[in-house]
């Protein structure tokens, strides 16, 4: 679209910029293209091969941005951003990797955090972001305090509405009762705690839907778990589970949780990060790393039907509260309006 059409239209030219993701950020960019394109922006996407074969995205360009610093391949990945920022009025990096490589290029950079970091490297990223990034957007209350604390000027919360997920009504045939976790398999989640309390569930089906780096591990740790791998029928194993069960170390704003309170489903968090403000009493929250309040939680819910309900019941009310899709591309669309010359 030449840019005068964009421009009598009110939109922006917007390039998107993402890592390697095969979880909520790309879930994320992906509903946020689509909205942008819906509401007449003009988006091109860039980022690793690796993450155009999971998510479904618009104009995408490659651009390898690795999950650690390396000098020879990030100066080719800045190289290949400026290029492609020639033709975009506003540039949008979710994630540090990401943000780190955009804030280098000559426009004006919207970041949003999507997870906390940690590292004396991620540390120097973080500090960097915050000084150079025109506006910082972040998921979750924490990471905006902690935006600022490392120097940021104009933070924003902007909480990321999960997308809506669509049954197909089938039966996943997993039996019940049914405790199941989604998510990345990665030490971020707390899977070990997970397996630390299937013991208190000797008559549950446990199931895990994701894919990630500890997939191997975890199946030789726990082979009477259900490990499922990335499915795309999530919607109908939250319908088919009976316990839907969190125990990440830290979350922002769990697309997880989101998922389940809107399904209806009990759900056991650990209370972290952004959790316990999205979830309020809708969940019942247990400390992180404690595998006999998580086991215990869990029991008493597969125990306790009624009990269980009710929480589904209060889940779902505040889950009416949450900002939609539409809400999160309208808080973006306009801080690129504001950004634009």
């Amino acid at each position: 679209m030449p840019r005068g059409d964009v421009a009598r239209v009110g939109a922006a030219r917007v390039l998107l910029v993402l890592a390697t993701s095969t979880g909520g950020v790309g879930r994320h960019v992906q509903s946020l293209a689509a909205g942008l394109v819906g509401t007449g922006h003009e988006v091109v996407v860039a980022g690793p091969s690796a993450t155009r074969e999971v998510f479904d995205l618009p104009s995408y360009e490659v651009v390898e941005i690795g999950a650690s610093p390396h000098p020879a391949h990030d100066a080719a990945a800045v190289a290949r951003l400026r290029s492609l920022a020639r033709e975009a009025d506003v540039v949008h990096a979710h994630g540090l990797r990401a943000a780190a490589l955009s804030v280098l290029v000559p426009r004006p950079v919207v970041v949003t955090l999507h997870n906390e970091v940690r590292g004396r490297v991620a540390a120097v990223l973080e500090r960097l972001v915050a000084h150079r990034a025109r506006v910082v957007l972040a998921a979750s209350a924490d990471l905006a305090a902690r935006a600022r604390a490392v120097g940021a000027k104009d933070v924003r919360l902007a909480p990321v509405a999960a997308p809506r997920l669509v049954p197909t009504g089938r039966d996943p045939g997993l039996g019940h009762p049914l405790v199941l976790a989604v998510g990345r398999l990665h030490p971020q989640k707390g899977y070990d705690t997970l397996l630390a309390a299937l013991p208190a569930w000797p008559d549950a089906v446990v199931a895990v839907a994701g894919d990630g780096p500890l997939a191997e591990s975890l199946a030789a740790a726990a082979p009477s778990v259900r490990w499922l791998g990335r499915r795309e029928d999530v919607a109908d194993l939250l319908a088919a589970a009976d316990v839907v069960v969190l125990p990440s170390v830290w979350e922002a704003r769990s697309l997880t949780a989101q998922e389940a309170l809107r399904a209806g489903r009990p759900l056991v968090a650990t209370a972290v990060g952004g959790v316990p403000d999205l979830v309020q009493d809708g969940a019942v929250l247990v400390p992180p790393r404690d595998a006999d309040a998580l086991a215990s939680a869990v029991r008493r819910l597969l125990d306790h039907p009624a009990e269980a309900a009710a929480l589904a019941s209060r889940g779902r009310e505040v889950a009416k509260s949450w900002p939609t899709e539409a809400d999160t591309v309208a808080q973006v669309a306009a801080v690129y309006a504001e950004l634009r010359p």
